[in-house]
């Protein structure tokens, strides 16, 4: 992620230094503190040049649908969450205030509006959480759920409770009565780690329209059930530049305790590779979820150096992966235990945004720009 200067910005929206504090206060432009010189500030290269080309008017409908899905301007509009100026609200309210008692439970019905999320007893019998266990579930409520298409918000609420038991029983498996992160806890045998695991699961329930919840919601407005909207965002979640990225995190460690963290991050930059373990273009002041995990555990030794050395040399704050690979190590946890987590919390966020799509009433279908060949013509006609 690259950045200006705020005379380089002016020069490019060639506009006044007032506006360029506008765009700022409105959201259209990131910002964050020079490393440098706290008292300047840096702004983002890739917003600055947005909206320059707007300003310019060489945007055409196609350019700006093209990039309105990578990283730009929101491509529908959602009441579940969103991230302003550095904060993260559900339904209005700042998550990291709400994580420090609430708890998953409390988020889903939170998110869903005021419908409280209240679980079954399936009697599955999982012995430990495992997240081929929620594939299998999910894949097999997908064959017999009705389609979401016709039904009314109180059956499908209704429904959503199911599909999160369902996603629970494989990821938190344990008495229905007890709160999720207890039964995390518990599975793990870890006891001492439930207040973190219940301020983890919170904080991960939504994050505004990221990769999976955005395939949730394709899902769910073609009408499909909510168990496959579910479905498709697990699928989602899994991929290493998403919810996987915490296996970056734990490769980054291995490095560091082996050539110490200075030269692990050296080497990984040297090769060009992404260091997951920071930054996020949503927080340039630092991701506000990391902050609110990383206050309530002492931080192992090996990670606390790599916060360091990494931070000093990258110039961005360590990220929420970072955050779930610290507190899996801190309380000896296992090593898929961030999936774990995060899987069960964003099913939670992927039901509510499953729902609101429902109710729009609307299929998500964007056009492609064909960049192939060009096609054949009959040049007999």
């Amino acid at each position: 992620m690259s950045w200006l200067t705020a005379e380089e910005a002016l020069r490019a929206l060639k506009t006044k230094p007032q506006t360029l504090y506008a765009n700022v206060s409105r959201g259209r432009i990131r910002a964050k503190a020079d490393p440098a010189d706290p008292r300047r500030s840096l702004y983002q290269a890739t917003d600055v040049q947005r909206l320059a080309e707007r300003h310019a008017g060489r945007r055409k409908t196609e350019t700006v649908a093209a990039e309105a899905i990578k990283w730009g301007d929101p491509v529908l509009s959602s009441a579940i969450s969103t991230i302003i100026n550095g904060r993260l609200f559900y339904r209005g309210r700042d998550a990291t205030d709400f994580a420090e008692a609430a708890t998953l439970e409390q988020a889903a019905a939170l998110l869903w509006n005021g419908a409280a999320a209240v679980f079954s007893a399936a009697g599955t019998g999982y012995a430990a959480p495992s997240l081929q266990a929620a594939f299998l579930a999910l894949a097999g409520r997908v064959t017999s759920d009705l389609p979401s298409l016709g039904r009314s918000p109180t059956a499908l609420r209704r429904e959503a409770q199911g599909v999160l038991s369902t996603v629970a029983d494989a990821l938190a498996p344990g008495p229905s009565d007890r709160p999720l992160h207890l039964r995390l806890a518990e599975s793990w045998q870890r006891p001492d780690a439930a207040d973190c695991l219940r301020r983890a699961l919170v904080l991960l329930a939504d994050h505004e329209l990221n990769a999976s919840t955005f395939a949730a919601r394709v899902t769910a407005s073609a009408g499909a059930a909510l168990s496959a909207a579910v479905l498709s965002g697990l699928a989602t979640l899994t991929g290493p530049l998403h919810g996987a990225a915490w296996q970056g995190v734990g490769t980054l460690i291995e490095t560091a305790l082996a050539l110490g963290a200075e030269q692990a991050v050296r080497r990984t930059l040297a090769q060009g590779h992404r260091l997951s373990a920071f930054g996020h273009p949503l927080y340039p002041d630092g991701d506000i979820r990391a902050i609110a995990l990383l206050s309530h555990f002492p931080l192992p030794l090996e990670f606390a150096g790599l916060r360091d050395a990494g931070e000093a040399m990258v110039g961005e704050k360590v990220n929420l992966d970072f955050a779930l690979a610290a507190m899996a190590a801190a309380f000896d946890l296992p090593k898929e235990a961030p999936i774990i987590m995060f899987s069960l919390a964003r099913s939670a966020g992927w039901l509510a945004h499953a729902m609101e799509q429902i109710d729009s009433g609307e299929l998500i279908r964007p056009r492609a720009r064909y960049a192939g060949p060009a096609p054949e013509t009959d040049t007999s006609r």
